[in-house]
């Protein structure tokens, strides 16, 4: 038997429950009912899939991310996403978008750890 994946765990130096916060209402997944702000670890619960754990670490983020998120938007264009996780929060570090309509948008959330937005069913 192999293992699954149960959570992908964020470190930050803020407050676990700010960052879980942003992603959460980035993605739509609730925060867990037994965390609350303040706590040193904060769970998104994702019945389809692995949780996102956030846990507050002394150390900052140093470099680039060896793994990151790529999202693919639903409902809306890869520009409306943009300017919906700007709004939430994130900043934008490149835009990728090629002329043909193809390409991503490097984003990064409140700690600085980095994710894409391509290109959506809607453009």
């Amino acid at each position: 038997m192999n293992p699954t994946i149960r959570h992908i765990t964020f470190d930050c130096t803020g407050e676990p429950y700010e960052l879980a916060r942003f992603w959460s209402d980035l993605l739509g997944h609730p925060i867990s009912d037994i965390d609350k702000p303040g706590d040193s670890e904060v769970l998104i619960e994702d019945p389809n899939g692995p949780g996102l754990l956030f846990i507050r670490v002394e150390e900052g983020k140093a470099t680039k991310n060896r793994i990151h998120f790529d999202l693919k938007p639903r409902g809306r264009t890869r520009t409306a996403e943009v300017e919906r996780a700007l709004t939430l929060g994130a900043t934008q570090l490149a835009d990728h978008t090629r002329p043909d309509g193809k390409g991503w948008v490097v984003m990064a959330d409140p700690e600085g750890n980095e994710f894409c937005i391509e290109r959506g069913e809607l453009g």
